[in-house]
């Protein structure tokens, strides 16, 4: 069906996952402190937290934009997942998180959908939070993060 006002693209389908909202965008930098410099002067942005998480391979920082974030992630070695996204691609918009009440429900329901997932269960995410993540495949080329406070 077309996008007109008839069939799947207005609203047909149940909510699978329940996503609340965009909880971040994370953007591959080179330089996290360059980075950093650019977003406070050009757009006003403020540090909300920045971690170095040795097991995934990034050092992060989390920037406010009014009510928006957007999370920054250098490398730690060219053979960590933002690593070799930087040698293929470049910086640049490396995923889109959003936000779900029940992350392990959120995983089934794509699973049993035949989403291809990179992550099966939860773990530990930058800043405290339970994280998972959908392989790019199954989203249309662009990786995306499940978020659960």
């Amino acid at each position: 069906m077309s996008r007109n006002g008839q069939g799947p693209f207005r609203g047909d389908y149940p909510r699978l996952v329940g996503a609340l909202r965009i909880h971040h965008l994370g953007v591959a930098v080179e330089d996290l402190d360059e980075a950093l410099g650019t977003y406070e002067r050009l757009f006003g942005a403020e540090v909300e937290h920045r971690a170095t998480v040795e097991d995934q391979g990034v050092e992060a920082a989390s920037v406010r934009l009014g009510e928006s974030r957007v999370e920054l992630l250098a490398s730690l070695g060219e053979e960590t997942p933002v690593g070799k996204f930087l040698v293929k691609r470049g910086p640049g918009m490396h995923h889109v998180a959003y936000e779900v009440e029940d992350l392990s429900g959120a995983l089934r329901a794509l699973s049993d959908q035949g989403a291809e997932l990179i992550d099966a269960a939860p773990r530990p995410g930058l800043f405290g939070l339970q994280v998972a993540f959908v392989h790019p495949d199954a989203v249309h080329g662009v990786l995306a993060e499940l978020v659960a406070q």
